[in-house]
Order: structure tokens, then C-alpha cells, then sequence
């Protein structure tokens, strides 16, 4: 006959060891009330950052994105809808980690077995919501990023190019953007500048989608 290992009591446990172990199950106790607490804290100091981008974003600025060159105009759409996805999904998690998912609680008929479950529930339910938490902050920040990329394409991206105006006189060839009309002479912004032409000099003049490059034949 082999002889087993054999399990003996260990040393009586001493006031620390009780100690310890009473402030370790009042923790485990009140985990998920502070979990919820600060998911309510971070979900009002949220909520204060998007009324101040909010405010940030109602700052004069270009307000039809049509004006924008493309594809800027179709990026700021991209970020718009980035920020929608993220800021509702973000919200929805805070929601979730401060006030827990809706369900019921199943109770066992034996007292002693249903006060386990449910103090292990409570422990799934604070992982639960801590992972609900950090999530949902990072995607509430993401959507503040994108807004905030969004209304900043809008101020500094370059606007869409005017029509091009392909002039001919008797001696030479000017394309660009029509500026104005003064007296005597049309205004054209071209590549090196603006240029004056007399309209009594004009032989010809048509819109083209581009200007011909330096050196080509018009």
C-alpha cells in the first residue's frame, strides 16, 4: 500500500489573516455599486465634452459641404457617419455599464445555493460592466475625434474650383477662372496669377473642364 499525500489543517488564522479576508468580501460586496457609480460619473462628464464640442462645432464655418473639392466633401460625410456609429454605440455601452442590461433573476429553492449564484452573478455582471465601460469611453472620445475632424475638413479643406475660361486674342491664349469684369478688360485667375484681358482683344472664349499645360497648344 502506497502512501498518499495527506492534507492537514494549516495554522489558525491570525487577526490580520481575518482582517484581510473580511475587507477582501466587503469589497467583493460593493465592487458593482462603484463600478455603476463611476460609469454615471463618466457618462455626465461625456455628456458635458460633446455640449462643448457641440458649441465648437456651431462656430461660423463653411455650412455646404457641395463647396468643398472633391473628395473632401464625401470624407466629411465618411467622418460624420463614423461619429454617429461611434457615438451611439458608445452611448449605449455607458448605458449598459451604468445600469446594467434588462433580465431576470432566477432563484434556486435551496437558500443557501441561490445566495452563491447570486453573488457570483454579481461578479459576472461587474466584468460585464467594467468591459462595457472602458469600451464605451473609447468610443465616445472616437466620435468627439471624428466630429472634431469633420468640422476642421469643413473650415480648411480647399473649395471646389470655379469653371474654366479658355480666352483667345489675336496674339496669345489665357485659361483660368473667371474673377470679374472690369472696365474694359475680363480678369482670369490663372496659374501664375491674375490677368487682365481687353475684351476688345478677345477673339474667342469657351469653357473647358481643365487648362491645357504650360508649353501646349490651346
Amino acid at each position: 500500500m502506497t502512501a498518499g499525500r495527506r492534507v492537514v489543517p494549516g495554522p489558525p488564522a491570525a487577526p490580520a489573516d481575518r482582517e484581510a479576508a473580511r475587507r477582501a468580501l466587503d469589497l467583493l460586496a460593493a465592487e458593482l455599486p462603484r463600478v455603476r457609480e463611476a460609469a454615471y460619473a463618466w457618462r455626465h462628464g461625456l455628456a458635458g465634452l460633446f455640449v462643448g464640442l457641440l458649441g465648437f462645432g456651431l462656430i461660423k464655418g463653411r455650412t455646404d459641404v457641395s463647396k468643398l473639392a472633391a473628395p473632401y466633401g464625401a470624407l466629411v460625410g465618411g467622418t460624420l457617419l463614423l461619429s454617429l456609429v461611434c457615438g451611439t454605440a458608445g452611448a449605449l455601452l455607458l448605458l449598459r455599464a451604468a445600469h446594467g442590461a434588462p433580465g431576470m433573476v432566477s432563484l434556486a429553492s435551496d437558500t443557501a445555493a441561490a445566495a452563491a449564484r447570486l453573488r457570483a452573478g454579481e461578479h459576472v455582471e461587474t466584468l460585464r460592466a467594467v468591459r462595457a465601460l472602458r469600451l464605451g469611453v473609447l468610443l465616445t472620445l472616437v466620435c468627439g475625434a471624428a466630429l472634431v475632424g469633420a468640422v476642421a475638413i469643413t473650415w480648411y479643406g480647399p473649395a471646389q474650383e470655379g469653371p474654366r475660361l479658355l480666352v483667345r486674342t489675336s496674339s496669345a491664349a489665357h485659361c483660368g477662372q473667371s474673377l470679374r469684369v472690369t472696365d474694359g478688360g475680363l480678369v482670369l485667375k490663372t496659374d501664375t496669377g491674375e490677368v487682365t484681358v481687353p475684351l476688345a482683344d478677345i477673339a474667342a472664349l469657351g469653357p473647358v473642364d481643365a487648362c491645357p499645360a504650360a508649353g501646349a497648344t490651346p
